[in-house]
């Protein structure tokens, strides 16, 4: 938990505080700012802006939404070099957003939350930071659910005399050349950085507790010429953006449904059996359930490099650590100079809960434990005048930062609401609140996510999906479009209760 500065403890207020500033923070103060709401801050921990980009940046480390989509809509990028950026040319299109629109005198860096307190005494979020006190009527949450680092609790690994670290938190001072590695996971991360450190190390050794259904990534680059025509015609990069759109909001009604989503196990199968030849090691990488049930893997490169010679796929969890040696579930140890976790992130327990008080002054960490749940992934009772960025069931296969625009559509028409109508508060109720989260619930049911056959992060510890959408891309912009204050229970400012 970070220490407050206790040279900074003069008070300040706003009407809003965004806490944050990855993308969806950055959105946030953009938006707020063309909406006419110019009294509010962005805090960040971090002396840079950036988020997940800024923290990321383990060799090959890249979006695997075509950059075109994962791009700020008032914004859009024509010098994107490929059709899947990686990260540091996300971190520049960032850093160049943050100047362009002036959100550098917004931000408020090396001010990390401590805890945020609502108070129904004087209606207001009272944020401890690590610089001082700040009040405002208004907070947007948007630390972002990949923030916290996972790292398995396995037996001996306090002993490990090697280097050791989370593809998160990469050591580029650690050099891999020459050395005996351990990779732990096979998730997102892990199929972008075990290509490109095999050449570098002696022998690798990949620990895959179950196998992923791994695609071909269809990126192309992007010519001069190309880039050029988006600059001088923003229409038609506009035009390509909307085509890579209708294809994820496509797959995204594909896994609906599982008996839809199974249909593309196929394309898995061929492209597993055009880079794997050997046929022990293809039936170790085969999944035994539907395409879609886990997070896709995008690559061109990860299979392959599975069946080069100093490499060896151990189809089996990490059981136990030594002091320079690392055992699966099959019993066998290798010995190893380093392990590197690509193991992802706890999204099921997102750090920023830990941190927020609801009006009775229990943390939403807390309420959360069994399960989290929000209200268009948004909003939660007990929790006035806050909305969370990328909350709970909200997942499609779709850009996450157009999920967060979405978002901001909905929580600046409920400031533009409340400033029109005087309403000092808002409140969720619980009744569609519950009803809301029923819902999604049944609805899931027949997903992919539910009943494709395997067990997958979408499901936290009492195997309830928090994660996922259960309907469309479309529907889910249609919800967020426009603030339901009728869900809500509204106070009103003291002065015009009295005037009435």
């Amino acid at each position: 938990m970070p220490v407050r500065d206790e040279s900074r403890t003069s008070e300040q207020h706003h009407e809003v505080v965004v806490v944050g500033a990855g993308l969806a923070g950055i959105a946030a103060a953009v938006k707020l700012e063309r909406a006419g709401i110019t009294d509010f801050v962005v805090l960040e921990k971090a002396d840079r802006v950036g988020g997940t980009w800024r923290d990321n940046t383990y060799p090959g480390c890249g979006v695997d939404i075509p950059s075109p989509v994962y791009s700020f809509s008032f914004n859009p990028n024509p010098q994107w070099k490929h059709n899947f950026a990686l990260q540091p040319e996300l971190l520049e299109y960032i850093e160049d957003t943050v100047k362009k629109f002036d959100v550098t005198r917004r931000l408020r860096l090396n001010t990390e939350l401590i805890e945020a307190q609502w108070s129904d005494a004087d209606r207001r979020w009272h944020l401890d930071t690590s610089q001082g006190q700040i009040t405002s009527q208004f907070t947007i949450f948007a630390g972002g659910p990949i923030s916290a680092p996972s790292i398995p609790d396995v037996d001996g690994i306090d002993t490990f005399e090697g280097e050791i670290f989370h593809s998160a938190r990469w050591n580029h001072d650690y050099d891999l050349a020459g050395k005996r590695v351990a990779v732990i996971g096979t998730g997102a991360s892990a199929v972008q950085f075990i290509p490109e450190i095999a050449p570098k190390v002696e022998q690798l050794f990949v620990f895959q507790r179950t196998p992923s259904w791994v695609v071909p990534r269809l990126d192309i680059d992007f010519p001069a010429p190309v880039r050029s025509l988006f600059a001088r015609i923003p229409l038609a990069q506009r035009g390509f953006r909307e085509a890579l759109d209708i294809v994820l909001r496509s797959l995204t009604m594909t896994m609906r449904r599982d008996t839809t989503a199974r249909l593309l196990n196929p394309i898995g199968l061929w492209h597993l059996k055009a880079q794997v030849p050997d046929l022990e090691l293809r039936q170790a990488l085969t999944p035994d359930f539907s395409l879609g049930c886990k997070r896709l893997l995008l690559s061109n490169t990860y299979l392959p490099t599975l069946a080069k010679p100093h490499v060896e796929l151990v189809p089996h969890a990490l059981t136990a650590v030594g002091t320079n040696s690392v055992r699966g579930a099959d019993g066998v140890e290798h010995e190893v100079d380093a392990i590197i976790f690509g193991t992802g992130f706890d999204v099921s327990h997102p750090p920023i809960a830990g941190r927020i008080r609801d009006r009775n002054g229990n943390l939403l960490a807390d309420r959360w434990k069994a399960s989290p749940e929000a209200y268009l992934a948004t909003t939660t009772p007990d929790v006035p005048n806050a909305f969370i960025m990328l909350g709970p069931n909200i997942l499609v296969y779709n850009s996450f930062l157009g999920l967060a625009e979405s978002q901001l559509d909905y929580v600046i028409d409920a400031i533009t609401q409340a400033r029109a109508d005087g309403i000092e508060v808002f409140d969720l109720e619980e009744e569609p609140f519950r009803t809301f989260n029923d819902d999604v619930q049944r609805d899931l049911e027949p997903t992919v996510f539910n009943n494709g056959g395997c067990s997958s992060y979408y499901l936290d510890a009492n195997g309830k999906n928090f994660a996922a959408w259960p309907w469309s891309t479309g529907s889910l912009r249609r919800k967020l479009s426009h603030f339901d204050a009728e869900n809500y229970t509204a106070r009103r400012y003291e002065k015009a209760e009295s005037a009435s």
